[in-house]
């Protein structure tokens, strides 16, 4: 785990890394056209899992990070779609950030090149055995239901969360990368890091994993 020291200076350190990736963008050239702020203003979406069957997870736990309170999402949504339009966007996120664009929102561009995602404090992340997760997610079907009655959930809210995404419709390479730390509900706390990358079929695939209580 991180020290308390170590962990007050991750936003300045997050920050200073945006920065620094931007101004390398101009030097060379290759400065984005827009940038606007994430989201714009809210998002159609509520957790980071799906499409498909796209868990951060490791040998033992899942997490599902959640963009909004879970309790606003529908009962009867299926997490494995990810965009639920227009219901989503009656939902406050608990993140905030930057967009950048080749050209501009849509209708121009499809997806931005790069998302940088900031927690405001009260990221909701649940972390459930990974094998109970699999078995939920063989019909195909994953509720908000369904993880609250799994027996392993632990939920945890993260005082930092961090994530710098590069969707997989316009960027290059498709790239997640999530750093995230707090407190759980039942005692104790969490650290969450993981990295993956998407294929050429939007397959979301691991590359780093840490899921520490």
């Amino acid at each position: 785990m991180l020290s308390a020291n170590q962990k007050s200076n991750l936003p300045l350190r997050y920050a200073l890394r945006l920065r620094l990736a931007l101004l390398s963008l101009a030097a060379a050239g290759a400065y984005p056209a827009v940038h606007t702020t994430f989201p714009p203003p809210n998002a159609p979406f509520y957790a980071r899992i799906g499409p498909g069957p796209n868990a951060i997870h490791d040998e033992n736990w899942a997490a599902i990070p959640f963009y909004t309170t879970p309790d606003c999402v529908p009962a009867d949504f299926n997490l494995l779609n990810f965009f639920d339009i227009p219901r989503a966007f009656g939902c406050p996120l608990n993140v905030t950030g930057l967009s950048v664009w080749k050209n501009g929102p849509p209708p121009v561009d499809l997806a931005p090149i790069q998302n940088i995602l900031q927690g405001t404090g009260a990221v909701h992340i649940w972390f459930v055995r990974w094998n109970e997760l699999q078995a939920s997610l063989a019909d195909g079907v994953l509720t908000v239901p369904e993880l609250r009655a799994l027996p392993s959930l632990r939920k945890g809210l993260a005082r930092f969360y961090h994530e710098t995404l590069h969707p997989p419709e316009a960027a290059q390479v498709g790239r997640d990368v999530i750093s995230a730390y707090g407190t759980l509900a039942d005692g104790g706390v969490f650290q969450l890091e993981s990295s993956a990358h998407y294929t050429s079929s939007f397959e979301y695939r691991l590359q780093n994993i840490r899921i520490s209580f």
